[in-house]
C-alpha cells in the first residue's frame, strides 16, 4: 500500500505496480512485465549488461551515488572463488523510508534485479539483508522467494540457461552501522557488525572473502526496467550523469509528506509547492535537509533553482544521500534539531574507532548542556571544532555522518546558537541577582 496519495507529477517507473491488487504476488508481477528482463539477460553477455547500466547513468540509491555499471564492472569473475550478490535493505538513515515500500509492494522486482546482477557476475547465491525493525518485510520477501522457487524462476537451471541461483533473506539486529557495506558483510557472516578497513573493497573481497556485488534495494529494483527499455531510455528520464527516477521521501512541515517517484533533477521548488502542497499552516521554509539526517543543511536561498540530483546538491556542499528530504519551517528550533541528530549518531556508533566513539559522545554532551541552558561562551566554537576534527578520521562514514550536519548547523545558524547562549547567560545572571544576601552573623 502507499502511505500517501500519488501525485500526478510522479513518473511511475519502479513504483508502477504499487497500486495493483495483490501487487506482491508472482502472478501480478508476471502479468505486468515481470521476469521479462532476466529472460533477456540470460541471453546477453555480462559485458553487454554492464554497458547498458553504464549507458543508463544509474547511480547507487543507498547514499553514495556511485555509478552502478562501473561498480559491477569491478567484480572479477575468474578468481576461482564463489561470487555473491547482496541487497542492502538495512535502511536506517533517518528521514528515509522507500526501500520498505519496494519490498512491501513489489518484492519480485527486487528479486529480478538481484538475479540480473547474479547472472552478470556468475553468482549462484544471494542475500537480502533487511534491518531488524523490518521483520514483517522478511515474511513478505520470503513468501515472494518461495513463489519464485515454485515457478522455477529461482533454483536450478534458471530459464534453461544452465545457471543455478539461490536467494535468502538475512535480518540485521537493528543497528544503523550495518547499513555501511563492510559492517553489513561482517554481520552477514555472523560476526559483530563493525566496519572493515578498505581497500580491499567488497567488489574484490566481499562476502566470505569473495567478490561481491552489494547494492541498495532501490538500485536493484531499477535494473529490470533498464534492461527492458534500454539504458539510453532510462538515462533520458533524468539529468546528465543522473539517470532515471528516484523515490524521494519527504517529511517535515509540508502539507503532503510522503514518498514520491520523480525524475532525477526534479526542481525542489516544484516538489515543495506542487507535489507536497507547500508549507504547512502557511509558514515560511527555514531549512532543507536534502538527503537523510547525515546531509548538511541548506538554507532557503540555497534551494532557489535547486535540482534534486546528486551533482546539483553536491554543488551546494550537501548530499542527495538516501533520498530523504526533511523540510523545516520558520518556527523550528535548530539547536534542538542538532541535538536530536547527534543523539542518534552517538547511540548508533559501533564504538570501533576513537574519533567516532568519543567525538559523537562529546558532541552530545556539549549540545545537551547548551540546549538545557548551561552553555558556556566557548561552546559554539567547541562544537564546530569537535565536528571538524571527526571528519575523515574514522573507519567508516558514520563519523562524517554525525560531523557534517553538526558543522552545517553551526555555520549556517550561528545566530540561533548565539541567541541560545545569550538567553541562557541572561537566565543565569538573573538567578544570581535573585539570591538573597546572607544575614549578618
Amino acid at each position: 500500500m502507499r502511505y500517501n496519495d500519488p501525485s500526478p507529477l510522479e513518473l511511475r517507473i519502479i513504483s508502477q505496480r504499487f497500486d495493483l491488487p495483490n501487487s506482491v504476488s508472482v502472478d501480478t508481477y508476471l502479468a505486468n512485465d515481470g521476469y521479462v528482463a532476466i529472460k533477456k539477460a540470460v541471453g546477453m553477455t555480462p559485458e553487454a549488461i554492464i554497458e547498458e547500466l553504464k549507458a543508463s547513468s544509474l547511480r547507487g540509491r543507498g547514499g553514495a551515488g556511485f555509478p552502478t555499471g562501473m561498480k559491477w564492472s569491478f567484480v572479477p569473475r575468474n578468481t576461482g572463488k564463489p561470487t555473491y550478490v547482496i541487497c542492502n535493505s538495512d535502511e536506517s538513515e533517518p528521514c528515509t523510508c522507500k526501500d520498505r515500500l519496494l519490498m512491501e509492494n513489489d518484492p519480485h522486482q527486487l528479486i529480478e534485479g538481484m538475479m540480473i546482477a547474479a547472472w552478470t557476475i556468475k553468482s549462484n547465491k544471494g542475500y537480502v539483508f533487511i534491518r531488524g525493525e523490518y521483520r514483517y518485510l522478511i515474511e513478505i520477501m520470503e513468501r515472494a522467494i518461495a513463489e519464485a522457487y515454485e515457478r522455477g524462476i529461482l533454483g536450478k537451471n534458471v530459464f534453461e540457461s544452465g545457471w543455478d541461483f539461490d536467494l535468502y533473506t538475512h535480518t540485521g539486529a537493528g543497528a544503523y552501522e550495518c547499513g555501511e557495506e563492510s559492517a553489513l558483510l561482517e554481520s552477514l557472516e555472523g560476526k559483530r557488525g563493525i566496519p572493515r578497513l578498505k581497500p580491499p573493497f567488497p567488489a574484490v573481497v566481499g562476502a566470505f572473502q569473495s567478490p561481491t556485488i552489494l547494492n541498495n534495494c532501490e538500485t536493484f529494483s531499477a535494473v529490470p526496467v533498464i534492461l527492458r527499455n534500454g539504458g539510453a531510455w532510462y538515462a533520458g528520464l533524468g539529468t546528465p550523469k543522473n539517470g532515471g527516477t528516484r523515490l524521494m521521501c519527504v517529511s517535515g512541515h509540508v502539507n503532503k509528506p510522503g514518498v514520491y517517484e520523480l525524475p532525477m533533477g526534479f526542481p525542489f521548488e516544484r516538489l515543495l509547492n506542487e507535489v507536497c502542497g507547500g508549507m504547512r499552516n502557511g509558514k515560511k521554509m527555514k531549512a532543507l535537509i536534502p538527503g537523510g539526517s547525515s546531509s548538511p543543511v541548506l538554507l532557503p536561498s540555497e534551494c532557489e533553482g535547486l535540482l534534486l540530483d546528486f551533482d546539483s546538491i553536491a554543488a551546494k556542499k550537501s548530499m542527495a544521500g538516501s533520498g530523504g528530504l526533511l523540510i523545516l519551517d520558520e518556527d523550528t528550533d535548530i539547536v534542538a534539531v542538532a541535538l536530536r541528530t547527534i543523539k542518534f549518531y552517538a547511540h548508533e556508533s559501533c564504538g570501533w574507532c576513537i574519533p567516532c566513539r568519543e567525538g559523537t559522545t562529546w558532541l552530545k554532551k556539549v549540545l545537551t548542556r547548551f540546549h538545557d541552558g548551561a552553555g558556556l561562551q566557548g561552546d559554539i566554537d567547541l562544537i564546530g571544532e569537535l565536528a571538524n576534527n571527526m571528519l575523515g578520521r574514522t573507519f567508516c562514514a558514520l563519523g562524517d555522518a554525525a560531523a557534517m550536519p553538526t558543522a552545517g548547523f553551526i555555520t549556517k545558524f550561528r545566530d540561533e546558537f548565539e541567541a541560545y547562549l545569550q538567553k541562557s547567560q541572561g537566565v543565569r545572571a538573573s538567578e544570581l541577582t535573585a539570591v538573597p544576601e546572607l544575614a549578618a552573623v
